[in-house]
């Protein structure tokens, strides 16, 4: 298993993923949520040019956010800066669409949206469908050198559930696991082995990567210590952001252990005062994954950072990270939360002893 970070993008993340590149980082994922941070290929052209190892990725791109033509030259763009250094992670979107009160792209959307950009990069001749007719496309000059589309930029899906996971199997593409707790995260690495036999490809020839929030805690510190509140309770407070919007926009797969059902009955009180009534979700997603508003303070207990979060002491997070690889996964991606570099060195500790 090798390990990276994934961040909310910001102009300057290229200060971030060089000192990640020094501690052994393999790869950077940077977020596309267009309505919260800053965009993801001006982030990711900074740090092609301050970097020269550690790979860099869309983490995730959603279709909707560019026209497919628009994405592969970009993806082209930033493989000319750092040759074969770069990945290209997809999904159908959840901040990113329900932040502008939207519901995810549909699979089949985005499995065109797939095909395009791939076929592109692969110097093809295609045809496409926008403004309502079919045309063909390809890129014109790719002999001068402007981009590059000789190395390959492997392709990644975020899948959450089997739909997803069986279109990554059909497709031969590497995955991508948003989760939070050992059960869920094995219960999807399975879940994506089995696709993969089934579409006979090799798990071995692919990536399987978790993506995570949490907190590496002192002796003795509590789970929602200040430190800890600061570094996971963004990650914690996901699945409340996302539950309390299930009716209008989906399940993006996280649900509320049970025993915590109390504290999601307490935020949907909450949630429910947001205005304009309209477009709640304007203030739901507002720092999300970035920093706890205050009123969040009260249900982002340690009972919900602990269940929710790879939050514990260095010596259990190794263990949970080695129980992760004999599950099948061979990345672990951790978020390492805007304001906050030190994460950096104190999960670069943990791996170190994996």
């Amino acid at each position: 298993m090798d390990f990276g970070i994934n961040l909310a993008t910001s102009a300057d993340s290229w200060k971030v993923v060089k000192r990640a590149e020094e501690l052994g980082y393999t790869r950077a994922w940077f977020f596309d949520t267009q309505m919260l941070n800053a965009d993801m290929f001006v982030a990711m052209g900074a740090a092609a040019v301050q970097t020269s190892k550690i790979r860099l990725a869309t983490g995730v791109l959603i279709p909707s956010n560019r026209i497919a033509p628009v994405a592969a030259s970009a993806l082209a763009s930033l493989n000319a800066l750092a040759p074969g250094r770069i990945d290209f992670g997809i999904s159908t979107g959840f901040t990113a669409r329900r932040a502008m009160g939207l519901r995810p792209v549909k699979l089949e959307d985005m499995k065109e949206y797939i095909r395009i950009v791939q076929r592109l990069l692969a110097g093809e001749t295609l045809e496409w469908t926008f403004e309502g007719k079919r045309r063909k496309i390809r890129f014109l000059n790719p002999e001068l050198g402007l981009f590059n589309v000789k190395d390959p930029i492997p392709l990644h899906i975020s899948a959450l559930g089997p739909r997803g996971r069986k279109l990554t199997a059909e497709l031969g593409a590497s995955w991508l696991n948003a989760t939070g707790n050992m059960a869920h995260a094995k219960a999807g690495i399975a879940d994506m082995l089995g696709a993969w036999r089934g579409a006979a490809v090799d798990p071995a020839a692919r990536i399987a990567t978790t993506f995570t929030g949490g907190c590496v805690l002192k002796d003795g510190e509590a789970a929602d210590s200040p430190r800890a509140r600061a570094q996971t309770g963004p990650h914690a407070t996901i699945t409340l952001h996302n539950m309390v919007e299930v009716e209008e926009f989906g399940n993006m797969g996280r649900n509320v252990p049970p025993p915590l059902q109390p504290l999601l009955e307490r935020y949907r009180e909450i949630y429910r005062k947001y205005e304009p009534a309209d477009a709640r979700y304007l203030q739901n997603h507002r720092g999300h994954l970035m920093f706890l508003r205050p009123e969040e303070h009260e249900v982002c207990t340690a009972d919900l950072i602990r269940a929710l979060t790879f939050t514990a002491t260095r010596p259990e997070l190794q263990e949970r990270v080695r129980e992760l690889g004999a599950a099948g996964y061979n990345h672990f991606a951790i978020h390492i939360r805007h304001g906050h570099p030190e994460m950096l060195e104190e999960w670069a500790d943990v791996f170190a002893g994996v």
